[in-house]
């Protein structure tokens, strides 16, 4: 468990990439209580000049001894090398909040967003998995929901940015855009297929049982994080020509009655949710104005009326921020808030 101290030795694990950028940010904007920021991504990068709170911060390649002296770090760096670097970094003493899949399904490692599971920090053991950005967003809305009526099954279709797969596939999206414009032809890298003008029901591969890896993460995710595994969810993923925010449209059924207007009472007093809900003045939640908000943005609540107890619901979050970086920025203050 994490000691009280005034301020912490903080680190960002692949702080060059578009999710590591982000948590800086945030860190900033938080005024996190930051006694030294130590910068690390590949060896690539080593050298990098970043700037925090207008302070120059170079960054630096990782070692055995990177984090000897760290309080907490929050990693961005993928799976594969989390899964090298993240218990090295635990072992020194230091808490990871770790944004990749690679610790999500353990079940010796917490997976938290702070408005829906904090008490799970409490078993925490160094090592603090960052859900998936699509379920974050979902659960945020699920929760309070599931307190006023209990779900029973969830039916999820996503419009997932192009952030989400990083600053390549942004660039790529960019350059594809201009191409079509300009009346050249596309060139894809990043997806199977041009992105431009475009969507792509797949996203992360392909599963034997026809769904993707996205898609079954929301499954398993959702259940771990509401801690309730019986609750069933069904998920599409879908990759979108946005750059950054992600929508979902979510069919809920629960086990009590629970009108479009409960609902709406409901969730206006859940923490980090902004109900935005007026249609017949064409108010809904968009990306284009989610982006760069901490909040998840519900809107078009209505009752399911194929089904006796059901509603349907459209969700906006930033993914670089309340599904990536600020949650795990969120998992730190609270950390710190049950530090002893």
């Amino acid at each position: 468990m994490l000691k009280k101290k005034d301020r912490y030795n903080m680190a960002v694990v692949g702080a060059t990439g578009a999710v590591g950028n982000e948590m800086i940010s945030v860190l900033e904007e938080r005024r996190f209580p930051i006694k030294t920021l130590r910068l690390f991504a590949s060896e690539r990068s080593e050298g990098v000049r970043l700037t925090y709170l207008d302070k120059d911060v170079f960054v630096e390649k990782l070692g055995e001894d990177s984090f000897k002296g760290l309080d907490i770090a929050l990693f961005s760096a993928g799976a594969e090398r989390s899964a090298v670097w993240a218990p090295v970094a635990a072992q020194s003493g230091c808490v990871v909040v770790d944004n990749s899949s690679q610790w999500r399904m353990d079940p010796k490692v917490p997976l938290v967003v702070p408005e829906v599971n904090p008490q799970d920090l409490k078993w925490q053991t160094g090592i603090i998995a960052n859900p998936n950005c699509s379920t974050i967003q979902m659960v945020v809305v699920l929760k309070p929901i599931h307190d006023a009526a209990r779900i029973k099954r969830v039916v999820v279709s996503t419009y997932q940015a192009v952030s989400g797969t990083g600053r390549k596939a942004m660039d790529e999206l960019l350059d594809q855009t201009r191409d079509i414009l300009s009346f050249k032809d596309p060139s894809s890298k990043v997806y199977p297929y041009q992105i431009a003008f475009n969507v792509l029901p797949h996203i992360d591969k392909f599963l034997e049982n026809g769904y993707t890896k996205e898609e079954m993460k929301m499954v398993h995710e959702t259940r771990k994080i509401m801690g309730d595994s019986s609750i069933r969810v069904t998920a599409t993923t879908v990759r979108v020509p946005v750059f950054r925010g992600h929508s979902e449209s979510v069919n809920i059924e629960t086990e009590k009655k629970l009108s479009a207007d409960e609902a709406r009472a409901v969730l206006s007093v859940a923490p980090g949710v902004i109900v935005y809900d007026a249609p017949e003045k064409n108010i809904y939640p968009l990306p284009l104005y989610a982006t760069g908000k901490n909040e998840t943005f519900v809107g078009r609540i209505r009752e399911d009326e194929s089904i006796e107890n059901g509603l349907n619901l459209w969700l906006v979050s930033d993914n670089l921020r309340k599904g990536a970086a600020l949650n795990a920025v969120q998992i730190a203050e609270k950390l710190i808030e049950m530090a002893s």
